[in-house]
C-alpha cells in the first residue's frame, strides 16, 4: 500500500476481511503514519496503525519492491500516482491504481509500455462499476429498454468539509491543484461510468467556478458538457458544496427514461409502451463498502488469472483525458475534441 489514508486503510481492512492472515500487507510511507480511520470516517486516537492492521512499514518504495510483492496499491495523492505506478510496474508488480490515474498525461505512455511488456494486470479504482444499481442500468441499456439514447445528465454535489472530518479540508489533496485536486479530477467517477454506459466521448466543453467560499485555490463547481460518438449529448454537474449530498444519473431515450439515485441505489425505468415506472431494488445487505469489497474480490481474481479487469488502464486513461479536456475547455473557453 503506497498511501495509507482513508482509501488505503479501507483497502487494507477489506484485504484482511477477505484473506485474513493469508496475506502479507506492507505499507510505504514518506512521513509518520497518522491515525486509524474507521469505517464510519472517524479516527481512533492513540491507536497504532501498524499494530492495528498488522502491516510491515517501509520508508522507500524500491526497498519494498525488492521484497517481491505480488501487487502494489497506489493510494497516495493523485499527483504521485504515475511516478509510483511506474516504479512498481518496473519492479514487475501488478497494479491497483486509485482514480484518477494522475493529474496529467505525462508518463502514461511509458506505463502502458511497461505493463504490456511485462504482462502485468492493472485495475483502476472506479468502484461505481460495481454498483448493482448502475449495473442494472447497464443491462437495461444493453437490452434497448429505452431505445436510442438521446441525452444523459449526472448531478453530484457533496460538501467538502464533511469528507474527512478528522483533517483540515484545506490541507487535503482535493484542495490543491499541484496534488491533483479540484472538483473535476476528484469527482471524476461520472466520466468513467458514462463511457462504460453510453460510449466514447468525442467533444468536451465546460465552465468552472470557485463559488463556495471554501478558501481553496481550485475549482469547487463545474458544469461539463459531453458529446458522445453515438450522437448523444450529456451534462455533468460537480460541486464541493451541496448539502445534503446528492448523486444521481438520468438517461433519456427515444422510448423512455432511466434513472439511478445514489441515495437509495436503485435503478428505475420508464418504458413509453408500458406508461409506468419500474423499480429495481438493490440487495438488502448492500452498503457503501460493498462496492469496495466486490472491487477487491475482482482484483484478486484478476491477479490470480481467473478474470479480466473490468476497469483497465486504458479506461483510466480515457477518463483522465475527459477530465483534463474539461479543465482545458474551461480555461480556454472553447470546445475540446478528443
Amino acid at each position: 500500500m503506497v498511501g495509507l489514508g482513508s482509501i488505503g486503510q479501507r483497502h487494507v481492512r477489506n484485504l484482511r476481511h477477505l484473506l485474513g492472515d493469508n496475506v502479507d500487507i506492507w505499507a510505504v510511507r514518506t512521513r509518520r503514519l497518522k491515525h486509524v480511520i474507521t469505517e464510519q470516517s472517524t479516527i481512533e486516537p492513540n491507536t497504532d496503525v501498524e499494530e492495528c492492521y498488522q502491516i510491515r512499514v517501509f520508508t522507500d518504495l524500491q526497498e519494498a519492491s525488492n521484497e517481491g510483492p505480488d501487487a502494489v496499491f497506489v493510494t497516495n495523492p493523485t499527483s504521485l500516482h504515475l511516478p509510483t505506478a511506474l516504479a512498481a510496474a518496473q519492479a514487475g508488480c501488478h497494479l491497483f491504481i486509485e482514480k484518477p490515474i494522475s493529474h496529467t498525461l505525462d508518463g502514461v505512455d511509458e506505463l502502458r509500455r511497461i505493463v504490456a511488456t511485462k504482462g502485468l494486470t492493472v485495475l483502476v479504482g472506479f468502484q461505481f462499476r460495481f454498483h448493482p444499481g448502475l449495473q442494472q442500468v447497464k443491462r437495461l441499456l444493453y437490452e434497448g429498454a429505452i431505445g436510442e439514447i438521446v441525452s444523459v445528465q449526472v448531478h453530484w454535489g457533496e460538501h467538502l468539509t464533511g469528507w474527512h472530518p478528522w483533517e483540515d479540508y484545506r490541507q487535503s489533496y482535493s484542495a490543491h491543484a499541484d496534488l491533483g485536486g479540484g472538483v473535476i479530477l476528484t469527482l471524476c467517477h461520472p466520466f468513467d461510468y458514462l463511457r462504460w454506459l453510453i460510449g466514447e466521448v468525442c467533444e468536451v466543453s465546460a465552465m468552472v467556478g470557485c463559488m463556495g467560499g471554501l478558501d481553496i485555490p481550485v475549482e469547487d463547481t463545474a458544469d461539463v458538457h459531453l458529446h458522445f460518438a453515438s450522437g448523444a449529448i450529456g451534462h455533468v454537474h460537480l460541486d464541493y458544496l451541496q448539502r445534503p449530498p446528492s448523486h444521481w444519473l438520468q438517461v433519456v431515450g427515444r422510448q423512455g427514461t432511466l434513472r439511478w439515485d445514489g441515495a437509495d441505489g436503485m435503478a428505475r425505468c420508464y418504458r413509453a409502451d408500458a406508461g409506468q415506472w419500474e423499480a429495481f431494488p438493490i440487495p438488502e445487505d448492500f452498503e457503501r463498502n460493498t462496492l469496495f469489497l466486490d472491487e477487491m474480490r475482482h482484483f484478486l481474481a484478476c491477479i490470480a488469472g481467473a478474470d479480466k479487469p473490468r476497469c483497465t488502464l486504458e479506461d483510466g486513461i480515457e477518463a483522465l483525458r475527459i477530465a483534463l479536456a474539461a479543465k482545458q475547455a474551461a480555461t480556454e473557453g472553447r470546445t475540446i475534441s478528443l
